[in-house]
């Protein structure tokens, strides 16, 4: 047990590092996790350095990375090929907090720019639609839509259907982050001149072309703050799931102090944690502001 005034006691980190990392996922098949960290730097690089070589062949290799990971993770079998499959309730720790992370945030930018789109197409239709659910999801707490996710949903699907808890939060903190993102994308858009729309015109190229190739990527460029300022958001409203039963990593450390022989080590744990999401938020801060300066966003 930990003495009160006899300082910090970091063994207890040390004791628990896999937990926190790794979760409950078994021990034997925690290569795959570890794989997996490996994976996602490799899918970061093509992402973040425009002079890597081959670099068009590494944003594919990035776009199917999720896919990839989550089959690695949850297993099971493909043409006769595949792992044993694990259980994602017994995700937890840093892995899940990036599994949410990293999900949330390749999802929601590409829905975030076709709801923006949406939203400022002639079609009353379409805009109607992007318009009332943007503000719907934006109207409503990401913890209410967690508890729909986990609770309310089963009611509305047919008997003995097995829809994943993991899958159901993934799938609503990506739609609550696409909805912020495409307000923040709206407004890079609303900045562009119309000129700009008329160049595309004068050059003959199509709506999607001139989007494309014109005006979205002004947009973005201007976007940059506001858009990593929500993923940020995104990234630490992870640790809501631990609301609704999800153990990531703060709700470890937080199940961690039941422990007798470890009572006390509350500032510890909480310590630990934001230091973890400091280093990892402030790593995105650092890279926007790069990001920021080498496209000259200011002029």
């Amino acid at each position: 047990m930990a003495v009160p005034g006899a300082g910090a006691c970091w063994a207890f980190i040390d004791d628990r590092l896999a937990l926190f990392t790794y979760g409950f996922y078994p021990e034997p098949l925690r290569w795959r996790v570890n794989l997996s960290f490996v994976l996602l730097i490799l899918a970061i690089i093509p992402v973040l350095y425009e002079k890597m070589p081959g670099r068009k062949y590494g944003l594919w290799y990035s776009a199917i990375f999720p896919f990839i990971t989550g089959w690695l993770l949850v297993g099971g079998e493909v043409n006769g090929f595949g792992f044993e499959p694990v259980d994602t309730d017994q995700f937890g720790g840093i892995l899940l907090t990036l599994i949410l992370g990293v999900t949330g945030i390749s999802f929601s930018l590409p829905i975030g720019i076709a709801l923006a789109l949406g939203r400022q197409s002639k079609l009353p239709v379409l805009r109607i639609m992007c318009v009332l659910f943007i503000e719907f999801i934006r109207g409503v707490p990401l913890i209410t839509l967690l508890f729909v996710a986990s609770t309310m949903l089963a009611y509305f699907l047919p008997p003995g259907t097995n829809f994943d808890l993991l899958l159901r939060v993934l799938i609503m903190v990506t739609l609550f982050a696409s909805a912020y993102m495409a307000e923040v994308i709206r407004g890079g858009l609303q900045a562009i001149s119309r000129g700009q729309h008329e160049a595309g015109d004068s050059l003959g190229l199509t709506y999607w072309q001139a989007n494309r190739l014109i005006v979205l990527p002004q947009a973005l460029k201007i976007s940059i703050p506001g858009i990593v300022n929500t993923f940020i958001g995104l990234y630490k409203d992870t640790t809501l799931v631990l609301i609704i039963g999800m153990m990531d990593i703060l709700g470890l450390g937080g199940a961690s102090l039941a422990d007798v022989k470890w009572a006390g080590l509350a500032n510890e744990i909480y310590l630990f944690v934001a230091l973890y999401f400091f280093v990892t938020c402030f790593s995105m801060s650092r890279y926007s502001l790069y990001l920021e300066k080498k496209l000259h966003t200011g002029h």
